[in-house]
């Protein structure tokens, strides 16, 4: 006889195993469109997480090239699995989290619109769309490989939530005008 617990924990295993996947490319959009501010209290940015992963910028920072604690733990987390220097310059850029959440059940559509050094105050953006989002949600961007090496570092950048095209959560960096 099987016992409850054990019924339960494997069921609860498998449920859970559909949340680990983990999400696609963001769709790159040719042009950033302008869209009417409306707010609303239900839509939410909770935190954001940025870093920048430059071995050069390490360098610069750290007397002798050496870094530690929770930078060289940084590095080796994006570095896992790449075999060669090539890999492992593909994954310099940077990185971006946003943890949100909506109170109401909705179509929402999480861009994030960002200026990198090199290409002055022209603006690219990601989005990532969720069907019939509630709850918290946790979404990243990068900006790795070639569009980091010939442009730079994001010099600035804004998150917007956009629901029936309307922005109804905003959060930006400081640099962003």
């Amino acid at each position: 006889m099987i016992r409850p617990f054990f019924l339960l924990s494997a069921v609860l295993a498998v449920a859970l195993a559909g949340c680990a996947t983990p999400e696609g490319p963001a769709t790159r959009l040719d042009k950033a469109n302008v869209l009417p501010l409306e707010l609303d209290d239900s839509f939410q940015f909770r935190k954001i997480l940025t870093s920048v992963f430059d071995p050069y910028l390490a360098e610069q920072r750290a007397p002798g090239g050496r870094t530690g604690g929770v930078i060289d733990f940084e590095r080796q987390r994006r570095t896992w699995g790449a075999v060669d220097s090539l890999e492992v310059s593909k994954r310099h850029g940077s990185y971006f989290t946003f943890f949100w959440r909506t109170s109401s059940d909705s179509d929402v559509t999480l861009r994030l619109e960002y200026r990198q050094a090199g290409l002055g105050n022209y603006v690219m953006a990601q989005e990532r769309y969720y069907p019939a989002a509630r709850g918290s949600y946790r979404s990243t961007f990068q900006v790795t490989g070639d569009d980091f090496l010939e442009n730079g570092l994001v010099s600035a950048w804004r998150a917007l939530l956009i629901v029936n095209g309307r922005v109804v959560g905003l959060r930006q960096s400081s640099m962003w005008r």
